[in-house]
């Protein structure tokens, strides 16, 4: 490494917390809660077009998956446009493209017109949980990476709580199409505005010569009086680096058993987690709750998530998959719980799903950071598109297994939505033992994780 290089990493750890993490932290704040949003708007607006198309619930099981298909690929698109465009690059488009047509979905006059649209829509969610866990792990000092990253995303079950209570007090009064107009014109908002205000990955930029003069004056923001010489390379001395984005690079240096689990392990927990949030107002509904309680049920289950990954997210940090492994075990008593609590009164249900998004949702936002601190900042955005993106598929098939099995009691389809936690308990503890002898065999790896 020459005299003259500049060592980013250092240079943040040196640093420590500073107004550049906290503002980074308040604009993800913003992202990720209307990110949550539209993706929970629409199992609350799912009883309210049952009764207003005359629709069976079953119906609703592809409209519940469309706007998950359409995040398989985004995922994996928006990650890519992050590593090769930049992280506020990927964020901005993500915002706009999802946030046309939720706007448009407000407009649907049936279920094919309300799948197409949620598709796309789709398309655009799916770029958001990469570049904001990226643009956030890559700015933090190392003994905050997780911290700050979980934190960050830690809101969006917040934000899928959000349409709860617009259901529940709103809905009555504008009808159902109110739930897609705030969801299409808040991110729309968000996109403009971050235009100017969003700042970008300060490791994206130290990587990319084209934007040295932004790196440049990043240094002097966050350390005045830094000298940074002409010929200064910024370099991220504790990460491997590639070429390129080619996915294959996913499966080097040790990974190559890992990668897959890990999709397995974002696939079972997506389809427990969708299964839960899709069709927990519906079932509720049908076990003759009151269509507020049933709507506060989902919601609550979001608030459970939120406050979960904000409690858990030092834990996390100190010992990632060892931690995940323990909370999926956790998960199956208490996600099985939720239809026995929903036969008994209005406030069992309430804590019973409060309990269950707590674990289940604190999970996803661990998994979601931990998984992709595995890669280096080169991939990180598309090891974890590609992560959340083949992920998706649980969370595609989580509701319409549900579709499948409505007429079931309440009680045997809550127990049967506990089955891929304990599966995925077992996963995370194979990832756990695989990364801890691929970090015993490559030491260098464990400081940039």
């Amino acid at each position: 490494m020459a005299d003259a290089d500049i060592q980013v990493s250092r240079l943040l750890d040196e640093r420590g917390l500073s107004s550049f993490q906290i503002k980074l932290l308040i604009w993800s704040f913003f992202i990720v809660l209307i990110d949550g949003y539209d993706i929970a708007a629409i199992a609350f607006a799912a009883p309210h077009l049952v009764k207003s198309w005359g629709v069976a619930p079953g119906g609703l099981g592809p409209v519940f998956s469309a706007s998950l298909v359409g995040t398989l690929f985004g995922s994996a698109l928006f990650g890519w446009v992050g590593d090769r465009f930049g992280r506020k690059t990927a964020l901005i488009g993500s915002n706009l493209l999802f946030g046309v047509f939720t706007l448009a979905a407000a407009y649907s006059a049936n279920l094919d017109q309300m799948f197409w649209l949620r598709l796309l829509a789709g398309l655009g969610i799916g770029g958001v949980i990469p570049n904001v866990v990226a643009i956030n792990a890559e700015s933090a000092p190392r003994k905050l990476r997780a911290t700050l990253a979980i934190i960050a995303v830690g809101c969006v079950p917040l934000g899928g709580a959000i349409p709860g209570f617009v259901a529940a007090t709103l809905v009555p009064q504008y009808g159902w199409q109110i739930l897609f107009l705030i969801g299409g014109i808040a991110p729309m908002i968000i996109a403009v505005v971050a235009m100017f205000g969003l700042p970008e990955s300060i490791k994206y930029m130290a990587i990319h010569e084209s934007q040295r003069g932004k790196m440049e004056r990043l240094v002097a923001a966050i350390r005045p009086g830094y000298p940074v010489p002409a010929n200064a390379r910024f370099v991220i001395e504790d990460e491997k680096q590639y070429p390129s984005f080619n996915p294959s690079y996913l499966f080097r240096d040790g990974l190559a058993l890992i990668t897959p689990l890990l999709w397995v392990l974002f696939a079972l927990n997506l389809m427990g987690y969708f299964y839960l949030l899709s069709w927990t107002p519906t079932l509720m509904t049908a076990a003759k709750l009151p269509p507020a309680t049933a709507a506060l049920a989902g919601a609550t289950l979001q608030i459970g998530g939120t406050i979960g990954a904000l409690v858990l997210c030092w834990w996390l940090q100190r010992h990632r998959f060892l931690a995940i492994t323990i909370l999926f075990v956790i998960a199956v008593p208490l996600v099985a719980s939720i239809g026995y609590a929903g036969l008994t009164s209005q406030s069992a249900v309430l804590i019973a799903t409060f309990f269950a998004g707590f674990v289940v949702l604190g999970i996803q936002s661990g998994i979601n950071v931990v998984g992709a601190l595995i890669y280096p900042t080169s991939l990180r955005a598309n090891g974890s598109g590609w992560e959340l993106g083949i992920g998706r598929i649980g969370s595609i098939v989580g509701p319409l297994l549900g579709a499948l099995f409505v007429g079931l009691p309440v009680t045997q389809l809550y127990m049967w939505s506990a089955l891929p936690f304990a599966v995925g308990a077992v996963i995370c503890f194979t990832i756990h033992r695989l990364n801890t002898a691929r970090l015993a065999a490559r030491p260098e790896l464990r400081e940039a994780q």
